[in-house]
Parts: C-alpha cells; sequence; structure tokens
C-alpha cells in the first residue's frame, strides 16, 4: 500500500531538490528523516516537512504500519517561473526566472 504528500509551487528550484533526492530515496522513513535532518540545505528541511506530511497521511488510513514505510520515490518537477527583469548597464534589462517546483513523496510498507 502506497501513501503520499504532495507540495506545489514551492519557492526553490528543483535542481537543488534533486542533489538531495538520491541520498534518502529507498531508506526506511525514520532514517531517511535523520539524514535530512542534519542536512545543510534549504531543499532538506523543505524535503523534511513533506516526509512527515506523507507519515502523517499514513498514520490516518487503517491497515498500515508506519514504523515499516520506506521512502520508495521522491520526485521534483518543474512549477511555473516567476519572471522578473534587472537592470544593466546602458539602460538594458536582464530576465531573472525565479523557479518553482512541485514535490511528491511516495511511501510504502517494506515487503521484508
Amino acid at each position: 500500500m502506497e501513501v503520499r504528500a504532495v507540495l506545489k509551487y514551492a519557492r526553490i528550484s528543483p535542481q537543488k531538490i534533486r542533489m538531495l533526492v538520491d541520498a534518502v530515496k529507498g531508506q526506511p522513513v525514520e532514517r531517511g528523516l535523520n539524514m535530512l535532518k542534519f542536512m545543510p540545505q534549504k531543499a532538506a528541511g523543505i524535503v523534511e516537512k513533506l516526509v512527515r506530511s506523507a507519515v502523517a497521511n499514513a498514520d490516518q488510513r487503517s491497515g498500515i504500519d508506519v514504523d515499516s514505510l520506506v521512502i520508495r520515490n521522491i520526485t521534483a518537477d518543474n512549477g511555473p517561473m516567476l519572471k522578473r527583469f534587472r537592470a544593466r548597464a546602458r539602460g538594458r534589462g536582464t530576465r531573472i526566472l525565479k523557479r518553482t517546483s512541485h514535490i511528491t513523496v511516495i511511501l510504502a510498507e517494506d515487503s521484508v
């Protein structure tokens, strides 16, 4: 049985989230949360909060053992970009893209 949690429009680049995903993918939830807690990146806090949300979703369902959950998959997809301009030399402007992400966490019970 799978449980998921989704965060949409997170104001962080998906590239920065994908750096952390490989470290926790496939880990038991408790170990994954422990790893995320001690990572210095901003994305680690966001992903940690989302994994905790998925665990809370699993706790609400009957028939799921929260202690045996494993982080099956975490994906970070592109969201819409905020387009801004920055003043440059000779009266020109340069486009600044402020990227957003849609993050999905999928937890599943360990089959062992």
